[in-house]
């Protein structure tokens, strides 16, 4: 009984100390969080924001690239590129580069973008960019124009005293190599100095890509023709570093080029035999 009494008085005195002490401390609010910082417009992926772009030409590669009478470039590339960066949103910056070493320069990021006349090949693709191909062609058998004994590839490889000329590193001195070999091939720095070779008769014949070749016989009428069928079914593009960050805004513009009819136009301008 007395240890009864003794827990009651216990538990008595124990809730009135409870009840004696102070209430705990709110705790304060929590602060309010800052407002998320506005994210920046996003820029379209075919906008390249007025940027400076490197165009490599040769100014030796008619139509595509050439020097005029005031050492002013003209050509398709040129007008391609100016029409292209309207476009896209970026300024063209014409660089001359040679042709030796070209696809090594746009490897290492020495220009943004080329056409050149380039041929699109699965070897190239391994260090370059391709934009979407601009211009489907075939290569052909340029010979002056009073060349009678070559008309064809089995004439050509029948007259066996006629030579071959091509430019150093291209799909042309391939095909030069694969018709009649190294004996009967003679390889130039660049296309117009191998023409003019033609029409010094150091040469006979020059397989070229078709629209290369009514680019010539543009600049020297009357001395040239074509003979024969293609020799092959190619494709032409662009060329840009690997992983090129304008490849989307390139291909963007080329497709509205082609939907507008401007690809056309250019290709009349340019490329058509008149």
């Amino acid at each position: 009984m007395k240890e009864r009494f003794l827990v009651l008085v216990v538990l008595a005195l124990g809730m009135v100390v409870a009840s004696c002490a102070p209430a705990p401390t709110p705790c304060p609010p929590c602060p309010a969080c800052p407002p998320c910082p506005t994210p920046p417009p996003e820029v379209p992926l075919t906008d390249l924001g007025g940027r400076e772009i490197i165009v490599a030409v040769e100014n030796a590669y008619p139509p595509f690239n050439m020097l005029d009478e005031e050492g002013k470039g003209i050509g398709y590339d040129y007008d391609l590129f100016e029409e292209l960066c309207k476009r896209a949103n970026c300024k063209p910056v014409f660089k001359e580069f040679a042709w030796e070493g070209m696809f090594e320069a746009c490897q290492a990021g020495e220009f943004d973008i080329s056409m050149d006349g380039i041929t699109l090949t699965l070897e190239r693709s391994k260090i370059v960019t391709y934009s979407d191909p601009i211009i489907e062609y075939g290569m052909v058998l340029m010979v002056r124009a009073d060349e009678e004994e070559i008309k064809d590839t089995e004439t050509l490889i029948a007259a066996t005293d006629k030579l071959l000329g091509t430019q150093l590193g291209t799909t042309n001195e391939k095909k030069c190599l694969e018709l009649v070999g190294e004996e009967r091939t003679k390889s130039f720095d660049d296309f117009p100095t191998a023409v003019s070779a033609m029409l010094a008769g150091d040469v006979d014949c020059i397989p070229i890509d078709e629209v290369a070749a009514v680019g010539h016989m543009k600049a020297n009428p009357g001395k040239l023709k074509i003979v024969g069928e293609r020799l092959t079914a190619e494709l032409l593009a662009c060329i840009m570093p690997p992983d090129s960050e304008i490849q989307t805004a390139v291909n963007a513009a080329i497709d509205a080029m082609w939907a507008d009819g401007t690809m056309d136009a250019l290709y009349k301008k340019w490329l058509v035999a008149e």
